[in-house]
């Protein structure tokens, strides 16, 4: 069968994501209006003497339980977008968190599976009728979902165990569908951020998500990798072994998912893992010169040596940009080591403010002292009740919230992306460690700022004593901005 009628495949196949428009905009459409559904039947339950706590809990549970059932099944962007959605559940009460956390982590493991008679088709459409003869084994079951895509486990005809990842039949079309109902439902983004440039950014991140298609690119991306990491003794990259069509055969990596060291990991196994991924988004860029913009957990995994194996390539993107280092060195500098004049300076210079509109600076650098303070000490361990504070802060609905003031630049998507994904994995992770450092090994511009700051900071020899004598509470936030 040819690569076109397996794409031209109804809704409804059991092996592949349903393509249509009208039937994927009308299951992502079902999911406010079940909502909204469940919410009036919940007042006469009310009404009937249930009370309203337990009628509440069951709204919350059905309705995360629908968005895992429709996201599952539309696959492609929705599934991305639901692996992105995981950060924003930090910005809930943990009591009504528990089953949008629960919904989200079978969403990024359980989609659904392509049938055998699917995967062959998909299989001869990029290795051609003969596929076969260039394996010595090939599992059908699949070992490990992807967001356009599966993975399968097999044998290559030299004897190396690799991994197969074939994509969806149809999801070309279908991310592609996906991208332009977020492009129309992206205006309502303004309610949280009226002061940015959502269609700019909603366009950065529809190119982010439709470059995943592209497998030529993806074990470009791959190759990249494994040469700059050829030999580390803190990572593995599988190499590639060939790519054809919507088909990519990689090295197999044998190792501990992190999902699993964040379930039952010692603290000490949870931070050193934190660490690594910490210190492979930071190193990345210097090595390849391409940022790493998918850093979830399905992603890596600890190696029996102890390195940290890293696999799926495809959110990668050319970094840095020209500028971004003077916007790390500036905005970094304004607000661990200036004052207000120079934080709100350098905020416009680099176009996190529209030109001419006014924002609450102040809180900005009150919010910016917080979320700096990991950068501020030797050590520090991040937690999810630490980042829950500030994603809370961040996207609460009041008028006054800087956050709603300020503008991002387009550019600026693929690393937020990578930054805030990254961030809520190490969280997760209750990772300790000397972070700052980590960062000033990688980036001369924040190695610079963290010398000031710590020159600007300096006690002199009798209140050092001082304060030998008497510690400073733990809880102390450190001042950033003057």
């Amino acid at each position: 069968m040819s690569i076109r009628r397996i794409r031209e495949r109804t809704a409804g196949d059991p092996g592949g994501p349903p393509i249509r428009a009208a039937v994927r905009n009308a299951r992502i459409a079902s999911l406010p209006v079940a909502f909204a559904g469940r919410q009036a039947a919940g007042v006469g339950k009310r009404a009937l003497g249930r009370s309203a706590a337990e009628v509440d809990s069951e709204i919350r549970l059905r309705t995360a339980q629908h968005i895992f059932e429709v996201l599952g099944e539309l696959k492609g962007c929705a599934t991305k977008l639901g692996q992105l959605l995981s950060l924003y559940e930090l910005a809930l009460p943990a009591e009504i968190a528990s089953p949008y956390r629960t919904a989200l982590t079978q969403l990024q493991e359980s989609v659904p599976t392509m049938l055998p008679a699917t995967v062959h088709e998909a299989m001869i459409a990029g290795l051609g009728e003969q596929w076969r003869s260039r394996f010595i084994e090939f599992d059908d079951r699949r070992a490990a979902a992807a967001s356009i895509g599966q993975v399968h486990r097999a044998v290559w005809n030299d004897g190396r165990p690799v991994a197969v990842k074939v994509m969806y039949p149809g999801a070309h079309a279908a991310v592609l569908a996906d991208l332009e109902q977020l492009r129309r439902l992206s205006v309502l983004a303004t309610v949280f951020a009226p002061g940015a440039d959502v269609p700019a950014v909603t366009e950065a991140i529809c190119t982010c998500v439709a470059d995943e298609l592209d497998y030529v690119a993806e074990a470009d991306h791959q190759r990249r990798f494994a040469q700059a990491y050829m030999g580390d003794p803190d990572f593995a990259i599988p190499d590639v072994i060939v790519q054809q069509g919507d088909v990519i055969v990689t090295e197999w990596l044998t190792g501990t998912p992190v999902s699993r060291i964040i379930e039952s990991g010692t603290p000490a196994e949870r931070s050193r893992v934190g660490m690594l991924i910490i210190r492979f988004l930071l190193s990345a860029w210097t090595r390849t010169g391409l940022l790493y913009c998918d850093p979830h957990p399905g992603n890596f995994r600890i190696l029996p040596d102890g390195r940290l194996g890293v696999v799926d390539f495809g959110a990668c993107t050319p970094w840095p940009p020209p500028g971004f280092e003077e916007l790390v060195g500036e905005v970094m500098d304004a607000a661990f080591n200036g004052g207000i004049p120079e934080l709100n300076a350098a905020v416009r210079r680099h176009g996190f403010v529209r030109p001419g509109r006014d924002y609450d600076v102040a809180a900005l650098a009150e919010g910016l002292d917080a979320v700096g303070e990991p950068l501020t000490v030797p050590t520090f361990r991040l937690t999810t009740a630490w980042l829950r504070g500030h994603v809370r802060s961040v996207l609460a609905p009041r008028l006054s919230n800087v956050h709603r003031q300020l503008d991002m630049p387009a550019y600026f998507t693929p690393f937020a992306r990578c930054f805030l994904t990254a961030l809520g994995v190490v969280c997760q992770l209750e990772t300790e460690g000397a972070i700052r450092a980590e960062f000033a090994r990688w980036s001369p511009e924040l190695a610079a700022v963290f010398d000031r700051y710590d020159t600007l900071h300096a006690e002199p020899a009798d209140l050092a004593v001082v304060r030998h004598l008497r510690p400073v509470p733990n809880d102390r936030r450190a001042r950033v901005v003057g």
